[in-house]
């Protein structure tokens, strides 16, 4: 969809949307490159290290056969089928016969406990369940509280009230006409991270890819090329996994790899890479923290890497650096979220990269810095950024929450809750969330570039900064570093990382207070869960003012 240009200001006035009348993802994924019987789809990589190979037409057979057996089931057109896998051909076999039947796919992470299970099953009214014994196990603690839940089916076999996935499948035609469907009509919900309250379901319709694609192709610079083969250690079950890697590979005809690790770790996230010629890898910024304490990856691994695309926290000056001389590529960087995903981005082919910005609107988005009215602000001014409606990448509604989904909009503008700001040529920095912003001395300041200049600090391994409320400056910044083996968690460690901050930002941006933990929590869409600290320094500054008036 995006035309190869050499410059930015081309390739944005070059580009159209094309929205056909009719659309299927599950045609568009898999369907129509099914007659090549040996396009690899998908390099399923085993527990014990072993490859299977699935070819497109391995999954539309499978996929038909699943079609099948959820008519049979009693799916109709609109039903929600509830998807708790990890990165494997069944997660996209389901989603692909979901979209067969014009069902609805509503992907959960494997990580999720029995609650955040219950709330998503009994929110989005979902019938059908496909999972594994883990969630198999899971989801008997709270089967009682599910009374819309009526069949669960599990990939590894039968188990406690499941019924057996591929036994079911092998028993069934491998033929399934796919479902008249229009951009429009709705595909997948995907369930808000819940940073900021209850998790709201974001409803899209089947247009919701074609909405992707060009910020794929922009930040993996004009993807697909000949060799590319992509892979994120991010879960499927969430957007960045699924719409920024899974979907788009399928829908290019570019080969996704699909590998399942209990913990993230670095040596084996090279390892993959090398072994399966990753060509093209999203690695979200914690991740690539985390691989930060690998050495000399390039010397140690065979590496194949093009392009590597990073979003879903600010990524920073540092890593920024770090990634150029580590890799010899520069990371492109993009944003968005849930509801409206991939709308600004990097693209260092072109030249659209400057280190502490995210970049610019991906070709056909207009995406801006307003106020509280909707009004845009001009370069410098910091506001919250918006895009502009109507967008093929944006969700379609919040389901069964018509209130949140109105005030999610000012005008035109639909509102991201992030505060940032605009620079005279179009690039736009992330600050931070609106709740996670600090303020300090009448200083508005944004936690990431605080954690970004921590993290390099060579004892800091992970770091989050939030706001403790202060009598005097309204907020001090507070940090809660994890830090690296074989430093010690003392005060003059404390004082040297304070020292480092402010010698490298500001005497306001620098952590007036360090605080030593063993871990920082994280989303599982890998982002550090601030809410927790910031609850905990607003605990401690209480009890301190409790003592000062006792």
């Amino acid at each position: 969809m995006l035309p190869i240009r050499d410059n930015y200001a081309a390739l944005r006035q070059d580009f159209r949307w094309k929205i056909p009348a009719r659309f299927n993802l599950a045609e568009v994924c898999c369907r129509r490159w099914a007659d090549q019987d040996d396009r690899p789809a998908i390099f399923n990589v085993l527990p014990a290290g072993t490859v299977e190979q699935w070819s497109y037409r391995d999954l539309d057979r499978k996929a038909s056969q699943l079609a099948n057996v959820l008519v049979h089931l009693g799916v109709r057109r609109g039903d929600r089928i509830a998807i708790l896998l990890p990165q494997a051909p069944e997660t996209a076999i389901t989603h692909l016969a979901a979209w067969l039947c014009g069902a609805i796919t509503v992907p959960m992470a494997i990580l999720f406990g029995p609650d955040a299970l219950a709330y998503r099953l009994e929110n989005s009214g979902s019938s059908i369940l496909v999972t594994n014994a883990q969630g198999v196990e899971k989801v008997s603690l709270i089967r009682d509280r599910l009374d819309g839940l009526r069949t669960i089916l599990s990939v590894d076999g039968i188990g406690p009230g499941a019924e057996d996935f591929h036994a079911l499948c092998a028993r069934s035609r491998d033929q399934f006409d796919v479902a008249d469907t229009g951009p429009d009509d709705p595909a997948v919900m995907v369930y808000t991270s819940g940073t900021t309250g209850p998790p709201k379901g974001a409803l899209h319709g089947h247009r919701v890819l074609l909405g992707h694609l060009p910020g794929v192709q922009f930040s993996h610079e004009f993807l697909p090329q000949d060799g590319d083969r992509l892979w994120t250690p991010a879960d499927w079950a969430w957007a960045g996994g699924l719409f920024n890697i899974l979907l788009p590979g399928l829908y290019f005809g570019v080969p996704v790899v699909a590998s399942i690790s209990e913990k993230f770790d670095p040596d084996a996230t090279y390892r993959l890479m090398a072994d399966l010629a990753v060509r093209n890898a999203f690695i979200p910024p914690t991740a690539l923290k985390m691989l930060r304490a690998a050495a000399d990856p390039a010397g140690r691994f065979d590496l194949s890497l093009r392009t590597i695309g990073s979003g879903g926290e600010a990524l920073g000056r540092e890593s920024l650096e770090w990634g150029r001389s580590a890799f010899g590529l520069t990371i492109n960087e993009f944003y968005g979220q849930t509801e409206c995903n991939y709308v600004l981005s990097s693209c260092a082919a072109i030249g659209v990269s400057r280190p502490g910005w995210i970049g610019c609107a991906v070709p056909g988005h207009d995406v801006a810095i307003i106020d509280e009215t909707g009004r845009v602000l001009g370069p410098g001014e910091q506001g919250q950024i918006a895009i502009r409606a109507p967008n093929p990448v944006m969700f379609l509604e919040y389901w069964q929450n018509r209130k949140a989904t109105v005030e999610k909009y000012v005008g035109d503008w639909l509102k991201t809750g992030d505060q940032g700001e605009c620079d005279a040529e179009g690039y736009i920095r992330f600050v931070g969330r609106d709740d996670d912003v600090i303020t300090s001395s009448g200083y508005r300041i944004g936690p990431g570039e605080i954690e970004d200049c921590l993290i390099g600090h060579p004892a800091v391994r992970l770091a989050a900064a939030v706001g403790k409320p202060d009598p005097v400056r309204t907020e001090i910044v507070k940090a809660f570093i994890v830090l690296n083996d074989g430093f010690r968690s003392d005060d003059a460690m404390a004082g040297e990382i304070r020292a480092f901050v402010r010698e490298r930002l500001s005497a306001h941006e620098y952590p007036r207070e360090v605080a030593f933990v063993e871990e920082i929590p994280l989303t599982t869409t890998g982002k550090v869960i601030r809410r927790h600290f910031r609850d905990r320094a607003i605990r401690e500054a209480e009890e301190e003012a409790a003592g000062g008036s006792g």
